[in-house]
């Protein structure tokens, strides 16, 4: 019956120290940051790639142009927030 409490201990105990590791920390980008007469550009780098632009116009939504295999073809995506792609950080 004693061991049934240090069993369950150690099982959550894998399960909590595995969630942990799973949790990788995205890189921060560099953002620089244009005015245009109608909107705001911000260019989104790491490592110095370019892999997304934020278009912030004086009206309406913002939205991202992103790069997500290193190609140079930017596509749009309505988003709060893009992650860093894979090509960029090498963890492909």
């Amino acid at each position: 019956m004693q061991r049934l409490p240090i069993v369950l201990c150690l099982g959550f105990g894998l399960i909590i120290g595995t969630g942990a590791s799973l949790a990788v920390a995205q890189p921060s980008p560099d953002i620089t940051v244009r005015q245009d007469d109608n909107r705001t550009l911000k260019e989104y780098r790491v490592n110095g790639e370019l892999y997304a632009i934020e278009i912030v116009p004086r009206q309406g939504a913002s939205y991202f142009l992103i790069d997500d295999d290193g190609d140079g073809n930017f596509k749009r995506r309505d988003a709060a927030r893009v992650e860093v792609p894979d090509w960029v950080t090498g963890d492909e």
